[in-house]
């Protein structure tokens, strides 16, 4: 920033919202006067010409003015010389977009006091083809007392004009858009900047004989001429903004280069003399005479308001100016000499010089008074209290405004529908699928064209139509549109909103999306059956009134239940779902859900609460009912979701990346085979047919297990969302949160499983966990202290599973989810534990410390120890079996046996913990050698393989001759065993079969026998029976 400021010497308002740029500016003694004191000329894009004789003593910038006359053109450029023939006088040129004209400015003196009279006469004009950029005159061809123009067009076409005629055209190479020019009379030279950012240099000479121009006219369509070459070049290597020439009495021909953000002296034969790096972004300059001898002296301009002097790279004076200029020029005035005339864009032109007053802002004394420091400390108290309940009760999203331009009423039936619209189902279902109809109404407030609604069910829902488009939507007549939605695959919802959104064009032009939100009734998903007496997981519910009757609570689910006494109702999900049992007791105010999946128990649970408090809270002498949990948070089962999520996610990958390596060997094989086929002397293909064959089988196998591995995980994050929305509730029951800290606890915990390869849920719960525990939830300085660890994706489950049981803990025994809230009395725990808590504040708690066993119930427990938990069911059915997912009655199901991938992809072997998946390579790398190794067996020949990885097969088991193939049952081609090198199968039974997945998953059944198999594959591969054969 500069000390110092631009003294305005006289300065005016060059018309109202009229542009300025470069070149629009010239001084000059246009008038010839005697007195030689130059005038301020001045062209606008309106085309309204100006020309001032600056006088500070007049009084005001209106009597300065010359004079203004009005074109039906823009003006690009002014300029002054001896452009007429018939006179050495200086003229007036006019640059349009396709006119060039030449006026004289003449002074007719006044017989009265008011002064003289100037007028504008029209000399000549050119009419242009070509629309023009801008131009540069000056004694081309050494001529003496007069200037020639030359106008450089938009296409890069340079025009000469001999004053009154029209000499001839020529296109510089290269050009693709126009730059600076300028001439140098020394060196009979143009000078210009091409878009290739280039400075190059051409000479009058070369131009004029390169040129094929047959007449005198403008009309030049010129096509042809000879090829013009530059006389030298210099690379910049940035856009150039303006091209000066230097050429005074002290100093060689030099020409000045402004570029974005340099500044390049060049001689005249393009060599460099210096250049200096620009620290900012300007916008023009202008060279002076130095009065030191061989140096270069320049003023550049810069957005920031400044104006710097330079001699050579050097700094010599710094002044702030009023605006930012477009261009700078000098000029010798009355009273004046070496004014600095700047122009700003909007028309602010000035006449000032550098002074050497600094422009100090001086701020008043106030009157001086004694301070009240107890005032002053109630105040800032009084103002921080304010700014807290300002930012506690802020929101991120702006609210909806009561004059929306469009509006969405959803009007959900209670009743289903009495014939079901279901269609499209992916399961089978005795008593049929119900649906219930939604009514969407959409009013305007203005007329709406092209309005988009989508409606968004949540998976296994769906809708029979998810997208309308309404062409125009009247404010008069409101739109409505029905939707049936059911459900249409076999799983377990998460929640029952459904969501509308439409988008259209407001009133702005700008695209708008309005979204609402519906909840569904629950018997969409769930039908009532016989209550089940017995279950793995049990969940106990407390309330401070007596039991009401299930009857009362559940009216529209009894179905054969309407002739009990209320004590017990029995749900199921459709689709063959899990049977969850609602028990109310008859002797305390106790409610219990149970069922054989902890994440089906979600929404029963939900609607129990939700129905308990409609009930109970209907009159003002119940209004203090509460609903509690005082039992154990079901951690253990909860971790087993996510710990199954986890394994599809880390699965997905593993199977892609192999995925991957398979299709690297399949293109190098095929590139083997291409060669051998290509050359002329056949030679044998060594079997790298079946190679590739073998190679092709496993990676369709591998595609469908990257397909329902991509079910399966979604199936997973299905189910983990129920169970963190049980989890949730639960912790809310447990400790009577207020909704505040609800709602921040659904925020941390979210409920919200998205399936995403950058970002998972395991990730993004850790880190929202360890914020609250390190900030909120802290218990001391130093648990704040420590740098959270980087988000990425964690080799395992075990961070995310202890930060989740500590956070259970800490909310156990009072903490707040909200700043500002007082402490809860601890929690009583009523299990006892089997370990201290102990609370560190490393990223990774110790083994040791784990808080699971002091939240978990006694049942889990024994589990661990030898119990039968969920792990221990496996064999009965698997976790993910009931429905929704591939069927898991073997511990390596829902992927074809030829890959058996192993426990780690995708979690498809449960019971084992993720290891290195050695064994699974191992096992696939036998079937198919790796590019290594191919070499080494590439001694074969007619199907006699020496060391081959295959075992050569007689052509009655189905093959052709030299096939290689396996053949056996797929629990057989597990066993196989990989002994140096080869493949040895052993006797077993063929009753092991390639599992097959649930009926409407996109996925064949198993594999049955076929016995025209082998003919129809051409003796190459085939299956019979019970045994599969697969080709390699």
């Amino acid at each position: 920033m500069s000390l110092f400021k631009t003294r305005d010497w006289w300065s005016a308002s060059v018309g109202e919202e009229e542009e300025f740029d470069h070149g629009c500016l010239c001084t000059a003694n246009v008038d010839n006067d005697a007195s030689g004191h130059d005038k301020i000329i001045i062209g606008s894009f309106q085309g309204i010409l100006r020309i001032y004789k600056p006088d500070p003593t007049s009084g005001g910038s209106v009597e300065n003015v010359m004079v203004e006359q009005a074109f039906k053109l823009p003006i690009l450029q002014v300029e002054v010389g001896q452009f007429s023939s018939a006179s050495e006088s200086l003229k007036l040129a006019v640059l349009h977009p396709r006119k060039l004209a030449v006026f004289n400015v003449t002074a007719i003196t006044g017989a009265v006091e008011h002064g003289s009279q100037y007028q504008l006469n029209l000399l000549y004009e050119h009419n242009l083809q070509r629309t023009a950029f801008n131009f540069c005159y000056g004694p081309f061809g050494g001529v003496k007392g007069k200037d020639f123009i030359c106008v450089q067009s938009m296409d890069g076409t340079v025009s000469i004009f001999e004053q009154e005629s029209f000499a001839f055209s020529r296109f510089l190479p290269g050009a693709l858009l126009p730059g600076p020019i300028q001439y140098i009379p020394k060196l009979d030279t143009f000078i210009t900047a091409s878009s290739s950012w280039r400075v190059e240099a051409y000479k009058y000479q070369v131009l004029a004989v390169a040129s094929d121009t047959a007449g005198k006219q403008e009309g030049q369509g010129i096509k042809s001429g000879k090829r013009v070459a530059a006389d030298w070049l210099y690379n910049i290597g940035e856009q150039a903004v303006d091209i000066r020439y230097l050429e005074f009495l002290s100093l060689q021909p030099s020409l000045l280069v402004l570029g974005e953000h340099n500044i390049f002296c060049l001689s005249g034969n393009g060599t460099l003399k210096f250049a200096k790096r620009l620290e900012y972004d300007p916008c023009c300059m202008l060279p002076y005479a130095s009065l030191a001898d061989n140096s270069v002296s320049y003023m550049v301009a810069a957005h920031t308001k400044s104006l710097m002097v330079y001699q050579d790279v050097g700094l010599k004076w710094m002044a702030k100016t009023e605006f930012v200029p477009v261009q700078i020029r000098l000029g010798n005035f009355h009273g004046l000499r070496a004014g600095i005339v700047v122009l700003s864009e909007t028309g602010h032109l000035e006449v000032c010089y550098l002074g050497t007053d600094p422009a100090v802002f001086v701020p008043p004394m106030v009157e001086s008074r004694d301070l009240n420091y107890a005032a002053m400390d109630a105040e800032m108290a009084r103002l921080t209290k304010h700014v807290k309940s300002k930012s506690a009760n802020s929101v991120i999203t702006p609210s909806l405004k009561s004059d929306d331009d469009l509006t969405i009423n959803v009007h959900v039936s209670p009743n289903l529908d009495d014939i079901s619209l279901a269609t499209g189902l992916e399961f089978a279902e005795d008593d049929g699928v119900p649906s219930t109809t939604i009514r969407i109404q959409m009013k305007s407030r203005l007329v709406l064209e092209d309005v988009r609604l989508e409606i968004n069910c949540p998976w296994p829902l769906a809708s029979n139509q998810s997208e309308f488009v309404i062409s125009s939507l009247d404010p008069n007549t409101p739109s409505e549109t029905f939707v049936a939605i059911f459900q249409r695959f076999a799983g377990l919802p998460a929640h029952m909103y459904v969501q509308i959104s439409a988008t259209y064009t407001s009133a702005s032009g700008g695209r708008r999306v309005t979204t609402t939100r519906a909840s569904l009734p629950s018997k969409l998903v769930i039908k009532p059956v016989f209550p089940v007496k017995t279950a793995v997981h049990k969940l106990t519910i407390d309330t401070n009134r007596p039991p009401a009757s299930l009857n009362d609570l559940f009216p529209d689910l009894l179905g054969e239940n309407a002739g009990g006494q209320g004590a017990a109702l029995g749900f199921q999900y459709f689709g063959g779902g899990p049977i969850v049992t609602v028990l109310a007791s008859k002797t305390s105010q106790r409610y219990r859900l149970q069922c054989d999946r902890l994440e089906a128990i979600w929404l029963p649970m939900r609607e129990l609460v939700a129905r308990l408090n409609g009930h109970f809270r209907k009159g003002s002498a119940h209004s203090d009912f509460r609903v509690s949990f005082d039992g154990a948070l079901p951690l253990q089962e909860y971790f087993e979701l996510v710990d199954t999520h986890f394994e599809f996610r880390t699965g997905s990958d593993k199977c892609r990346e192999l995925l991957g390596q398979r299709a690297s060997q399949f293109r190098t094989i095929q590139k083997r085979l291409l060669t051998r086929f290509k050359d002329k002397t056949p030679a044998p293909l060594q079997n790298l047919d079946t190679l590739l064959e073998g190679t092709y089988r496993q990676i369709l196998a591998l595609a469908d297990a990257v397909d329902e591995n991509s079910v399966a995980e979604m199936v997973s994050a299905n189910n983990l969302s129920s169970g963190t929305y049980l989890l949730n509730l639960l912790l809310k029951l447990w400790v009577d949160m207020v909704e505040e800290e609800f709602r921040v606890l659904e925020t941390t915990l979210s409920p919200v499983v998205n399936a995403s390869e950058e970002q998972g849920w395991e990730e993004s719960v850790d880190a929202a966990i360890t914020h609250l525990l390190r900030t909120v939830m802290a218990r001391s300085a130093k648990d704040q202290s420590v740098n959270p660890s980087p988000l990425g994706t964690p080799p395992d489950t075990s961070k995310v599973k202890k930060h989740i049981a500590l956070f259970c803990d800490r909310v156990g025994k009072g903490a707040r989810l909200v700043d500002g809230l007082k402490d809860k009395k601890e929690k009583v725990i009523k299990m006892p534990a089997t370990k201290t808590i102990v609370e560190t504040n490393e990223n990774e708690l110790p083994e040791d410390a784990a808080p699971i066993d002091q939240v978990l119930s006694s049942r889990h427990r024994k589990a661990a120890a030898g119990g039968k938990g969920r792990k221990g069911r496996k064999e009965s059915g698997g976790i993910l079996q009931p429905l929704g997912l591939p069927q898991m009655d073997k511990p390596d199901a829902g992927v074809p046996d030829v890959l058996d991938i192993g426990g780690s992809l995708g979690g498809f072997q449960r019971n084992l913990p993720p290891p290195e998946d050695n064994e699974s390579k191992r096992r696939i790398q036998s079937m198919v050698p790796d590019l290594d190794d191919m070499d080494d067996g590439m001694g074969m020949s007619g199907g006699e393989a020496s060391n081959s990885y295959f075992p050569h097969q007689d052509g009655d088991d189905g093959g052709g001759e030299g096939s290689l193939y396996l053949k056996g049952s797929a629990d057989n081609l597990r066993r196989k065993g990989n002994m140096n090198g080869e493949l040895h199968e052993t006797e077993e039974d063929n009753s092991g079969l390639l599992p097959s997945l649930p009926d409407g998953y996109g996925f064949g059944p198993a594999v049955d026998g076929d016995e025209n198999s082998d003919e129809e594959e051409g003796g190459r591969f085939g299956k019979g029976g019970n045994e599969i054969v697969y080709a390699l």
